[in-house]
C-alpha cells in the first residue's frame, strides 16, 4: 500500500505567505522614472563596477576558453561579449559573468554573503542589448535584480551556506530573473512563473574549496544564463510554480533546509533598499580577507620594508573567514581564499592586487616565508558582529617584543567604509584599459555615467 502523502505545510503571512507572487508584483511594477534618483545612480555605480570586474575577467584562460566554445556552439548577434564575439543572449550573458567572477573583483552584499552583480548585469545587459533597451531602463533592472537577489541570500543566510550551497548562483538566478523580467515588461504573473522557472535552475555547491576548482567562476555566468532563459521562456507562456520560494518543496525548504528569515524577504520591498548596501572591492581575492588585508596595510609603515624584524602575525576573524588559513596555496584560486599569504602580501608590498596572483607573485620568497609565520583564529567579537560586520584583528610581533596591532570593523568598499564614484571609475579605468584602450574605455565611462545609448556603451566593449 503507498505511503500516504506529506500535506504541504500551511504557509501564513508570519512565514512568507504568497513570496512569490509579492515578489513578482513588485519586481514587474517598478518603474525607472519613479526609482528615487541615488537608486538609479546606485544602478550605475552597479554597472561600471560590472564592467571593471569583467574587463579585467576577460583576459584569463577560463574566459578565452569559454568565448571560444560559444563562438563555435551559439553564434549570434543579440549581444556582446566583452573582448568577444556578438553571441546569443543567452552565451553572452554566461561568458560575462563567468569572467566577473574570474577574478574575485565583483561586488557583493555582506549580510547575505553573495556576489548579485556577476549574476544580474550581465544577464540584464545582455537582454537590453537584444532587445535595444535604454541604459536607464538597464540600470533599473539591475537595482531590481539586485534586490531581488540579496533579499533572497539575506533571508537563507547563513543556513544556504551551512547546507553546502554557494549563495551567489542559487540566489543569483532568482535576481537576473526579476531584472531581466522587468526589461521584458512581464506580468506579475508571468514574472511569478519566471521566477518558478529559476528556482528549478538554482545550483551552485561550495565543494570548489576542496581543490581550488574554477568552477566557481562559471556559477555566475549559469545564473545569468539562466536568468535570460527563465524570463523569455516565461514571455513565451511557460511558467513554473507560483510558490517556488515559500512552498513546501519550495527554494527555502530546499536549500536552507526551512530556517530563513521573511521579513528579510519581504518587509519595506520598495522603499527599503538592500541593494543600496552593495559593496565594492578594491583587492582580487575573497571579501572575507579584506579586513585583515585593510588592518594589514595600516600597520605596514610601522613595520617597514624589513619583514625579518617580524616574529609572528596573529590574525583573530569571524569563523568563515578564520577558515580560510591555508599558509601554501599553490593554485591562484587557493591563494585568493588564503588569510596568511594575502596578509603577507599586502606585508610585502603595500597592497594586494592582480600582480599579487600572477605566478612572480605567488612564488614570491619573502611572502611565502612570512605566511609560514602567520596563525589565525576565531575571534568571538567578530564572529557575534557577523555578518553585520566583516571584522578583523590583525596583531604583529616584532623581534624584542614590541606588539603592533589594529583592528578593522568594516572594509573597505563597505556602505560604512565607502569607495566613492571617482573611486569606481579609477577601479574601472586600471582594469579595462589594457583590454579596451584609452578611447573606448572614455566612452563607456560616459554613457555608463551619463548617456543612455546602451548600443554606444556596448560597442565599446566588443573586441
Amino acid at each position: 500500500m503507498p505511503a500516504a502523502a506529506t500535506a504541504p505545510a500551511r504557509v501564513d503571512e508570519e512565514t512568507g505567505a504568497d513570496a512569490t507572487r509579492r515578489i513578482a508584483q513588485w519586481a514587474s511594477t517598478a518603474e525607472a522614472s519613479t526609482l528615487p534618483p541615488e537608486v538609479r545612480h546606485h544602478g550605475r555605480r552597479m554597472i561600471i563596477d560590472y564592467l571593471a570586474a569583467a574587463a579585467a575577467g576577460s583576459g584569463t584562460e577560463l574566459s578565452r576558453t569559454l568565448r571560444e566554445h560559444f563562438r563555435v556552439t551559439e553564434p549570434g548577434q543579440a549581444a556582446t561579449v566583452i573582448g568577444g564575439p556578438r553571441l546569443t543572449a543567452t552565451a553572452a550573458a554566461y561568458v560575462n559573468g563567468a569572467a566577473a567572477h574570474g577574478l574575485e573583483l565583483d561586488d557583493g552584499y555582506t549580510p547575505g554573503s553573495v556576489h548579485p552583480g556577476a549574476c544580474v548585469v550581465p544577464a540584464v545587459l545582455a537582454a537590453g542589448e537584444s532587445r535595444g533597451a535604454s541604459i536607464d531602463d538597464v540600470a533599473a533592472a539591475v537595482v531590481v535584480g539586485v534586490e531581488v537577489t540579496a533579499r533572497i541570500a539575506e533571508a537563507g543566510h547563513p543556513s544556504v551556506l551551512r547546507a553546502g550551497f554557494h549563495n551567489t548562483p542559487v540566489a543569483g538566478v532568482f535576481g537576473a530573473t526579476a531584472g531581466v523580467g522587468r526589461l521584458l515588461r512581464l506580468s506579475p504573473d508571468a514574472l511569478s512563473g519566471a521566477l518558478g522557472l529559476a528556482g528549478s535552475a538554482a545550483g551552485g555547491l561550495r565543494e570548489y574549496h576542496a581543490d581550488g576548482s574554477e568552477v566557481k567562476r562559471l556559477h555566475t555566468g549559469k545564473a545569468a544564463r539562466d536568468g535570460v532563459m527563465s524570463a523569455q521562456l516565461a514571455g513565451a507562456g511557460i511558467a513554473g510554480p507560483h510558490t517556488i520560494l515559500e512552498g513546501h518543496d519550495g527554494y527555502f525548504a530546499a536549500f536552507a533546509r526551512g530556517t530563513w528569515k521573511p521579513d528579510v524577504l519581504l518587509d519595506g520591498l520598495g522603499t527599503t533598499w538592500r541593494a543600496m548596501r552593495t559593496y565594492v572591492k578594491p583587492y582580487p581575492c575573497c571579501r572575507h580577507l579584506h579586513g585583515a588585508i585593510d588592518a594589514a596595510r595600516q600597520l605596514r609603515a610601522a613595520v617597514g620594508d624589513d619583514l625579518t624584524r617580524i616574529e609572528q602575525i596573529r590574525i583573530g576573524t569571524f569563523d568563515l573567514a578564520a577558515r580560510l588559513d591555508r599558509t601554501s596555496p599553490s593554485t591562484v584560486m587557493q591563494a585568493q581564499f588564503s588569510l596568511p599569504f594575502a596578509v603577507s602580501a599586502a606585508l610585502r608590498h603595500g597592497t594586494v592586487d592582480l600582480g599579487t596572483f600572477e605566478p612572480e607573485g605567488l612564488a614570491d620568497p619573502d611572502v611565502r616565508a612570512l605566511a609560514e609565520r602567520v596563525s589565525v583564529h576565531l575571534d568571538e567579537s567578530a564572529q557575534a558582529a557577523y555578518p553585520r560586520e566583516r571584522a578583523a584583528e590583525v596583531e604583529i610581533t616584532l623581534h624584542g617584543g614590541q606588539v603592533l596591532r589594529t583592528r578593522v570593523h568594516h572594509p573597505l568598499g563597505e556602505p560604512e567604509n565607502p569607495l566613492s564614484d571617482a573611486d569606481i571609475e579609477q577601479k574601472f579605468r586600471t582594469l579595462a584599459l589594457p583590454v579596451l584602450g584609452a578611447s573606448r574605455v572614455d566612452e563607456a565611462l560616459e554613457q555608463a555615467w551619463r548617456g543612455n545609448d546602451l548600443q554606444a556603451l556596448t560597442s565599446a566593449l566588443a573586441e
